[in-house]
């Protein structure tokens, strides 16, 4: 079970690294997209990918200390739940061309929910 726990802990590390730095340094089309489309502020769009960046670190370190792996990968949870409720008010699911966008922080979350009961059962 502590494979599937690490290996899941990696994957989400990376999913996290990879959607938490462009927001933190406010690059690309993902932060633009969230101010401009979602409305949200640079600050909260900035806090976001900080959250996610130090949520990369949690997940890293949880290798090593497993109920800061299992903080870390609920913090994802909360936020990738937090993302599916932004995009569901903007009707995002509903719009073909945007469909394919909004559906990436459904696929993180189940993810995150795997990796959080697999090293919950590993502890």
């Amino acid at each position: 079970m502590y494979i599937a726990a690490a290996v899941l802990s990696v994957i989400l590390a990376l999913m996290s690294l990879a959607a938490g730095a462009p927001k933190a340094l406010l690059k690309g089309d993902v932060s633009a997209g969230l101010q401009s489309h979602m409305g949200l502020s640079a600050g909260f769009v900035r806090f976001i990918g900080l959250a996610e960046v130090v949520a990369t670190v949690g997940l890293v370190v949880g290798l090593f200390w497993q109920p800061l792996g299992i903080a870390a990968a609920v913090g994802v949870t909360v936020t990738l739940v937090g993302a599916v409720v932004f995009h569901v008010r903007a009707r995002d699911y509903a719009n073909p061309e945007n469909r394919g966008n909004a559906s990436a922080p459904v696929l993180l979350a189940l993810v995150s929910v795997a990796t959080v009961v697999t090293l919950t059962l590993a502890m």
